[in-house]
């Protein structure tokens, strides 16, 4: 199945992949690009096989790393100005 991009990047997905993925209008879709260097198409949401939700989260990584110890009234004498 070949289609053709536009001049703004765009292309349409054959309806044999849509029907494949389940796709319908306003539906979101993940490009990806596997260890062979092939693209990977599929429904915004899904995982691809083998890959956890932290991989793809890109707060992940962050949450929960704070490890600050001030108190409200600490950190607010310590903004203001002692005016």
């Amino acid at each position: 199945m070949a289609t053709t991009m536009t001049v703004k990047g765009q292309v349409t997905i054959p309806k044999k992949v849509r029907d494949a993925l389940r796709l319908s209008p306003g539906d979101g879709v993940e490009f990806a690009v596997n260890a062979q260097g092939e693209i990977v198409v599929r429904k915004a949401g899904r995982r691809a096989v083998g890959t956890s939700v932290a991989a793809n989260d890109r707060f992940a990584a962050a949450r929960g790393k704070a490890e600050v110890k001030w108190r409200t009234d600490e950190l607010m004498a310590l903004l203001r100005d002692p005016d």
